[in-house]
């Protein structure tokens, strides 16, 4: 068990006292100030042993209290990155999708959070797996987004950052504009929970088996935000997904830029992989956020 994440779990029952809590970067901040909508628990979940993976991978299941990671910038340039770690909702990385990630944005002058959303022991009967941690992401942006003073943030320059699972919910968030999955709560529920942009790295399982089309979730229009999708020819979940996302918002005049590399499978994070250059898209989307000005 990290230091972090063992600190989190002494912490946790401090900082959802306030609605909204006050922002730190040592400890992190509790998404809901009480029980997350539908939930019975706060229970924040338990830290799996080690696959004995060449670099270790970090492996959190059963969230029922989702959290936010903070990683401020030692020079913030005004911009914010909420980070959706991959784990196929079993359980979330917030260390290879997360953490990681979380220091290249830092580099580039980028605050980040990474969300410990719910995982599926959370999901009520017939409710899609992504239901839940879409109502933490759209908390998690209204929350940073209150905060966004204390952070040294621009409440306009909030992106999200989705991987694998993470990146399924990323784009249903991306096309819900303000439409909130959760009833309002406190005067953080008062934000916009649109984010500004989306990152969609390997976007997991985004196409319906039925249909062989978007899920119907996915909602992509004209008001959506810019976006920037990476995929890999060779991963088994479908790279078509993430050009029927680019597609989409190109037919609706979205800024958008797509990145299909021939090899790296899936689940890299930012990590290189044998005979692939997959790594290099954190230079593709650093070039990309910079020409956006963000």
């Amino acid at each position: 068990m990290t230091l972090k994440f063992f600190i989190g779990l002494i912490v946790l029952g401090l900082v959802g006292a306030a609605s909204i809590p006050e922002a730190r970067a040592d400890q992190p901040l509790a998404v809901w100030p009480d029980l997350a909508p539908g939930e019975t628990s706060r229970d924040a979940g338990t830290l799996l042993p080690s696959k004995n993976e060449p670099k270790p991978i970090d492996r959190v299941s059963n969230v029922r209290r989702p959290t936010i990671d903070c990683y401020p910038a030692k020079n913030p340039n005004g911009t914010a990155v909420i980070i959706l770690p991959g784990g196929g909702f079993n359980y979330v990385v917030p260390n290879l999708e997360g953490s990681e990630a979380a220091q290249w944005l830092n580099d580039l002058g980028i605050t980040a959070f990474v969300l410990r959303y719910r995982t599926k022991e959370s999901v009520g009967q017939g409710e899609p797996l992504w239901q839940r941690p879409l109502q933490d992401a759209q908390r998690t942006v209204r929350l940073i987004r209150s905060q966004a003073e204390q952070w040294k943030i621009k409440p306009d320059r909030i992106g999200v950052l989705g991987f694998s699972a993470g990146g399924q919910v990323a784009a249903v968030l991306h096309g819900r504009g303000n439409r909130a999955a959760y009833e309002k709560l406190d005067q953080v529920d008062e934000q916009a929970c649109r984010p500004d942009f989306s990152i969609l790295i390997y976007p997991w399982q985004v196409l319906d088996p039925a249909t062989k089309e978007l899920l119907p979730a996915i909602e992509l229009g004209k008001d959506s935000a810019p976006a920037f999708i990476v995929h890999t020819h060779d991963d088994a979940s479908s790279s078509v997904g993430a050009a029927k996302i680019y597609i989409q918002l190109k037919q609706h005049n979205v800024p958008a830029e797509l990145h299909i590399y021939q090899n790296g499978g899936h689940g890299y994070g930012v990590r290189e992989r044998p005979n692939s250059v997959i790594h290099t898209w954190t230079d593709r989307a650093g070039q990309w956020l910079k020409l956006r000005g963000l």
